[in-house]
């Protein structure tokens, strides 16, 4: 077994100690927005049917959805489309060389991340 003084692995690497740029954020935060949307969307057309079909179906739908657990999971829903929006664009206005400066890419972050909170904030004054 060699010993190498040398060696530059990390003895101990902490990931909550491991701060990532804003627009490592904005982007992380896209897919995870994605990815929630995708998996919500069945529940989503679920309801939709149901509260379509009749006058009882969207009752049906109205009581379910005045659960405080469904209210939290239409939240993150509402978050996850908010976030998901902005950052689609903020990465459209990307691919066509638009705020690729690295200060102008930050508050563009910046600005993503802000949006996918009032747009929780707006839908939990609908919500709420």
């Amino acid at each position: 077994m060699m010993n190498n003084k040398h060696d530059s692995r990390p003895v101990f690497l902490n990931l909550l100690r491991i701060r990532q740029p804003v627009t490592a954020i904005a982007s992380i935060g896209h897919r995870i927005s994605g990815v929630l949307l995708f998996i919500s969307l069945p529940y989503l057309i679920w309801l939709l049917d149901q509260s379509l079909l009749s006058a009882q179906g969207y009752e049906a739908v109205a009581g379910q959805l005045s659960g405080s657990l469904n209210k939290f999971l239409l939240l993150i829903i509402a978050w996850a489309a908010a976030h998901h929006f902005f950052a689609g664009i903020r990465f459209l206005l990307l691919d066509v060389d638009i705020g690729v400066e690295l200060e102008l890419a930050r508050k563009t972050a910046k600005a993503v991340n802000v949006l996918g909170v009032v747009g929780v904030l707006v839908a939990m004054v609908i919500i709420l």
